[in-house]
């Protein structure tokens, strides 16, 4: 996915910069960077992270980053940010974006004899198509409505100018950005944790589609909001932080509530509710207050050295360190009924293989309750694990099994009142090989978040979105 920070300080705003960007790692696992301007030129570096922290890699060079003002990026897609000379002056960029039709924009901007210089791994910089697009208008804001009208998929970006950063949510708002404020100045972020250690407080949420300029004398607004939003649910279920805050509704208060939903409807029987670590955490809490069970840990995360939420490409090693970070403690599995509460099922061997752990350390049941609806679409708005094709979908797999093709009657597989639900439940449950396994419902998950359903991206979930896909 990935996420972004920037700084408009009254000070040199490299360490503010530095720590706010590494408060999105867990957005992001291929590569880091950050660009200051200091009244001059600017200063920029980027760094391959996929086999390293963001703070070992850029930590030596915190003092070559001069000047006030200050944008940097955590991706999991292309190398950012691009620093341009164009008719609008001077800029650099980054970018949160999912661009599914990449080839067709490359195509024209080449066929109007525009040229790209970045490559990613061979193939088009998309955050520098997003800059050559902006480049086509008459002013920045002329520019990214070019970029809102034309990208199918999402785009939200920070664009540091020569005195101040501009802030452009995608159109619909499916990824946030929030403005933090104290009395040194202003910082942007995609994570409104990820300033709170560097006491800044919320002071704006840039709404849908919205631009905004900050510069020292304050927030601008250039351009207003879109009035339709389709924010990403699945920002509460797994990939938000849990002390962070989207349209006002924190993180781990919205898996609190998904656990209650569950817990409000299940009356299996159990010695205590445990969770897959960290993301299940929250939902489990919920579950064992509501239903009056004990919450105690039965796996526990090892944090010294797999700290890191995101997994690599890589199966093989993604499954190893699925086993490597959490470590099963026998003394508290042993002869006991236990519900491990987990965010979402996307492939299944993970949580197949944790399962398989816990009934060889002595489970005497174990029990999944998951915190979403299965998951049913890939994701055509943001760059999640589950988007790169509906056949890594463990329930479409089962879907084909049952019906020779893997979307035929699926509204049908969507719909938790149905027999063919039931059956794909029932087949995931015997994949994972547990005593029972259920999902909460979509409308669980829209009252456990707060916002109307319209408000909401459940695409992946329901097949349900509008805008550019």
């Amino acid at each position: 996915m990935g996420g972004f920070f920037g700084t408009v300080l009254k000070k040199s705003c490299a360490q503010d910069l530095f720590y706010g960007i590494d408060y999105h790692s867990h957005l992001g696992t291929k590569r880091a960077g950050l660009v200051t301007h200091d009244g001059n030129v600017f200063h920029r570096s980027i760094h391959d992270i996929e086999n390293t922290y963001f703070r070992s890699k850029f930590s030596d060079e915190l003092d070559k980053f001069e000047g006030n003002i200050g944008i940097g990026v955590i991706s999991d897609t292309d190398a950012q940010p691009i620093i341009v000379n164009s008719h609008l002056g001077k800029f650099a960029i980054v970018t949160v974006a999912k661009i599914n039709n990449m080839d067709e924009l490359v195509d024209h901007c080449l066929a109007n004899k525009q040229h790209f210089a970045e490559l990613s791994m061979g193939f088009t910089n998309p955050t520098e198509l997003v800059a050559l697009l902006i480049t086509q208008g008459e002013d920045f804001v002329d520019g990214i409505k070019n970029v809102y009208n034309k990208v199918k998929g999402s785009c939200s970006m920070l664009i540091l100018t020569e005195d101040g950063v501009i802030a452009a949510r995608d159109y619909y708002g499916r990824t946030p950005i929030v403005i933090g404020k104290n009395e040194g100045g202003y910082v942007l972020a995609s994570e409104s944790h990820s300033y709170i250690n560097l006491d800044y407080a919320t002071c704006y949420n840039v709404g849908p589609g919205e631009i905004v300029k900050v510069t020292q004398d304050g927030v601008q607004q250039l351009l207003a909001p879109n009035p339709k939003k389709q924010i990403c649910s699945f920002l509460w279920i797994y990939y938000g932080y849990p002390v962070s805050d989207y349209e006002g509704i924190n993180v781990e208060e919205a898996r609190y509530n998904e656990g209650r939903e569950m817990g409000k409807r299940d009356y299996v029987d159990l010695d205590y509710v445990s969770a897959i670590p960290d993301s299940g955490i929250g939902m489990a809490l919920g579950y064992s207050n509501v239903r009056k069970i004990p919450y105690m840990r039965g796996v526990v995360k090892y944090t010294p050295t797999w700290s890191r939420s995101f997994m690599p490409v890589n199966q093989s090693q993604r499954e190893h360190v699925a086993k490597m970070k959490l470590i099963p403690n026998r003394q508290m599995l042993e002869g006991k009924k236990v519900a491990f509460c987990d965010d979402s099922i996307v492939r299944g061997t993970q949580l197949r293989d944790n399962v398989k752990m816990l009934y060889d350390y002595g489970a005497k049941e174990v029990h999944v309750r998951i915190s979403c609806p299965p998951l049913m679409y890939g994701c055509p708005f943001l760059n999640f694990s589950a988007s790169k094709t509906v056949m890594e979908l463990i329930t479409r797999r089962c879907v084909k099994e049952m019906e020779g093709d893997d979307n035929k009657n699926i509204e049908k597989y969507c719909d938790p009142t149905t027999p063919e639900y039931a059956n794909l439940i029932e087949m995931l449950r015997k994949h994972v090989g547990v005593d029972s396994l259920k999902f909460n419902t979509l409308e669980s998950v829209v009252a456990a978040i707060g916002l109307p359903k319209c408000e909401l991206c459940t695409h992946c979930f329901d097949g349900s979105s509008y805008g550019h896909e």
